[in-house]
């Protein structure tokens, strides 16, 4: 006779190895990646729980939930076992988790340290497919009057529009500009024309007795600072 079959639904497992249960006993905390996000897809196959099934769409981002949080509808329903509705689910909730760390970005009003500058832009175009271009208007005590994006797609020279940075800063009061802009290709290293921008607004700014204080190129997990480095 041939044997049944062992089951591989999360049901058949102990209360303390379940997501849902060993989250609401022990907390949110101790539980792993994999299984928060099979708490999400709900269930599995008949040869693979939720549990496995995360850990295989995690292991197709390295592990890492910021890269999985860039994966689309699409590229999620590719993995055997994801409908349209858990992919959905997993595409809200990480989401949810990005809008959340741009909430508390925003909680920080005056600029001490390009850490500061990464902490409240990061949340906004660290993970972002195409690059962008932002300003920071500050006030004298370093504080943020204003933030405003120059460009999006591409960093040129040709797009840079000097005398819309200069009025806003002027309508603003600022007397002080950080520049920042993400690389998605994750590289931290300026390009010849990252540096031909910066020049071109510290020119013009200087005219106006405004100083650009900083620029930084941002990624996924790190920031790159003119400042910081000295070559600004």
């Amino acid at each position: 006779m041939h044997e049944k079959p062992a089951s591989f639904s999360i049901k058949n497992w102990s209360d303390d190895d379940k997501p849902r249960e060993k989250l609401v006993h022990k907390g949110r905390s101790v539980l792993s990646d994999a299984e928060l996000i099979a708490i999400l897809i709900g269930s599995g196959s008949r040869n693979e729980s939720a549990v496995e099934l995360a850990k295989r769409i995690l292991a197709s981002v390295n592990n890492n939930l910021n890269e999985l949080g860039k994966l689309s509808i699409k590229q999620l329903m590719a993995f055997k076992g994801i409908g349209e509705a858990k992919a959905v689910s997993i595409a809200a909730a990480l989401e949810v988790g990005r809008r959340r760390r741009g909430e508390e970005a925003q909680k920080i009003s005056k600029i001490n340290s390009s850490k500061d500058v990464f902490d409240l832009l990061q949340p906004q175009i660290g993970e972002l497919q195409h690059e962008e271009f932002w300003i920071l208007y500050l006030s004298n005590a370093n504080k943020v009057l204003h933030r405003a994006q120059l460009s999006k797609g591409g960093l040129t020279g040709t797009l840079v529009d000097v005398r819309i940075v200069m009025r806003q800063a002027l309508e603003q009061g600022a007397v002080g500009l950080i520049l920042s802009h993400n690389h998605p290709s994750g590289t931290l290293k300026p390009s010849e024309e990252d540096r031909k921008v910066t020049q071109k607004l510290k020119r013009a700014a200087a005219a106006l007795d405004i100083k650009v204080l900083d620029h930084l190129i941002i990624t996924q997990k790190d920031y790159y600072s003119f400042a910081d480095e000295g070559i600004l």
